[in-house]
């Protein structure tokens, strides 16, 4: 990710013909590393988001509203103290580093005007945002406290003076000459003589070798507004569009060009903010999906441990068939027993073989009977109710391996939140507990694509979804897929009354296997039948359904065109 010195500089640029002489309306901090300032100016209202994470540390404009925690952190509450109602001053960037400064002018208790700035400094993991105050040049606070036992080098901490981190012994990138320049020929050279440019770009400099000049004609480019910055995704196999971004940056880079798909954008906020909604949503999808996985697996692991179980006692239950035997020789033969007896040899009226029957030596011979009588019916009984109870656990099994499919295929993070509600409404997660984010019924929004033919094509991506399209959203004639004997989504194409040709079947089945646990395989079986021929069973889990008169055709999973 190149949100270098260079990046830094058209950022900075951007704000100050935005926001400079802005007015702070509101602070808000919707993650413990992320700031954002709803900004008033003459032009319009602006939302500023400011983010010291250690992967995604950066600053912009954005057009949404991220959802706030229902208590605002400490520090949040102290900016709100110090620069609600502050007008912005200036915003500039220190030397070819990647630290902005915002400059603000407020007034304190007693309604004398003070002057204080928000440092920004973009470091990867050492990213942090500090408010020092200018009169004292000393920290006010940080989003990020750094104490001796953290760096004894440098620490930023509440009183402290504020200290810029050590320079580099470089040559900063707005200070070349072209004797300098000359010597720019390789990537290595690049990084060892020049600071504030990122590896991606020390890759074009190098490239331009021939051209002498190219840094300044890019800085030329920001000051000019001419600049158009684009996003690189890394096309993935079997998909009609990329699914995460690869790269970003101002200006093309060669290495990337040719080998991925490119998008431009107007501005660089545009262009930052969609490519770490992408970098985001994709991350924090994981990692939440991952934690629901965790919970999922274990209930899994529970479940298959109980269906061997019960498999064992059933196998054991239908062995009883001695048991009965035992009791109907023994009351044949009890004029053969005295108590006392460890066991007894009769001879079997069924085949005349001899049968030796062991013996309680503290029973009578009769109570011997009754007793593998008595076991016998307990046998006969356990095998109904054993049966019963592998039935439901083999049904729970499927489920929570549905569940666990579509996490594995989770990449959004309210994909994961619908999954959750789910669980909880199915009683595997616990709710959770008022006073903190509460549950929220989960929207049913399935995925939709479009067909070669112009057929809309529907897709659960979750167990609710799935009975959603298939039991409230299918109407008569729509045909319904699934990838068989596997967990998968369900996929509905909307006919409209019309007849679906081989080639959308196939098409159609391509969706499926690609929204089933089998998307990374080759000649996936999928299952495809009119909607009129799959019914749920009452009292199913969600998602499950029974079907009949089914087809199947074997394809390689395609995602479709939205």
């Amino acid at each position: 990710m190149a949100f270098d010195g260079i990046v830094t500089r058209a950022a900075v640029r951007e704000m100050r013909a935005k926001i400079k002489q802005g007015k702070i309306e509101k602070v808000y901090q919707p993650e413990g590393d992320q700031l954002v300032f709803n900004i008033h100016t003459r032009e319009g209202d602006f939302r500023l988001l400011i983010s010291s994470g250690s992967s995604h540390a950066r600053v912009h404009f954005i057009k949404g509203s991220p959802v706030n925690p229902p208590e605002p952190y400490p520090f949040c509450m102290l900016l709100r103290k110090h620069l609600q109602g502050a007008r912005i001053l200036d915003i500039v960037q220190k030397g070819s580093e990647r630290i902005i400064e915002i400059l603000f002018e407020s007034l304190n208790e007693l309604g004398f005007t003070v002057n204080k700035k928000l440092i920004i400094e973009i470091m990867g993991k050492h990213s942090n945002v500090i408010l020092v105050d200018l009169s004292s040049d000393k920290i006010i606070d940080s989003i990020k406290r750094i104490s001796f036992d953290i760096n004894r080098v440098r620490q930023i901490l509440p009183g402290l003076r504020y200290e810029y981190p050590p320079e580099q012994d470089k040559i900063p990138f707005d200070a070349l000459s072209p004797e300098i320049e000359e010597r720019l020929t390789d990537a290595k050279t690049v990084m060892r003589l020049i600071s504030g440019i990122s590896p991606a770009f020390t890759e074009e400099i190098s490239t331009k070798k021939a051209k002498s000049g190219y840094i300044s004609e890019v800085l030329s480019m920001i000051e000019a507004d001419e600049i158009r910055p684009r996003i690189y995704y890394l096309s993935e196999e079997g998909k009609s569009k990329p699914r995460e971004p690869k790269e970003y940056y101002i200006v093309p880079l060669a290495e990337y060009e040719l080998c991925t798909e490119v998008r431009e954008f107007d501005s660089l906020s545009e262009c930052l903010e969609e490519y770490y909604n992408g970098k985001d949503s994709a991350n924090q999808g994981r990692v939440k999906a991952s934690g629901i996985m965790r919970t999922v697996s274990d209930a899994l692991n529970k479940k298959y441990l109980k269906k061997k179980r019960l498999s064992e006692e059933l196998l054991r239950a239908e062995d009883s068939d001695e048991l009965r035997l035992f009791g109907e020789l023994l009351t044949a033969n009890l004029h053969l027993v005295t108590q006392g007896l460890k066991y007894v040899d009769v001879v079997s009226y069924y085949d005349g073989s001899t049968v030796r029957i062991p013996l309680d030596i503290k029973k009578s011979p009769a109570k011997n009977a009754q007793q593998y009588y008595k076991k016998y019916g307990k046998a006969k009984t356990a095998i109904k109710e054993k049966q019963v109870q592998l039935d439901e656990n083999e049904q729970e099994i499927t489920y929570l391996e549905s569940v666990l499919s579509h996490l594995e295929n989770c990449s959004e993070v309210i994909e994961a939140e619908n999954i959750r509600a789910e669980l909880v409404e199915t009683g595997y997660i616990k709710k959770r507990k008022q006073g903190g984010y509460k549950d929220k019924k989960p929207k049913l929004e399935p995925l939709s694509y479009t067909l070669a033919n112009g057929m809309k094509v529907l897709v659960g991506r979750n167990n609710k979804e799935n009975d959603y399209i298939t039991i409230k959203l299918a109407q008569k004639g729509d045909i319904w897929l699934h990838a068989k004997d596997i967990p998968g989504s369900h996929v509905v194409v909307k006919t409209g009354g019309a007849e679906l040709d081989e080639e959308a079947i196939y098409e159609a089945a391509g969706i499926a296997a690609f929204h089933s646990k089998w998307r990374s395989s080759e000649n996936v079986p999928v299952d495809y039948v009119p909607i009129k021929f799959v019914k749920k069973p009452q009292a199913a889990k969600p998602g499950m359904v029974i079907f009949t008169n089914n087809r199947t055709v074997y394809v390689n999973p395609k995602e479709g065109e939205k």
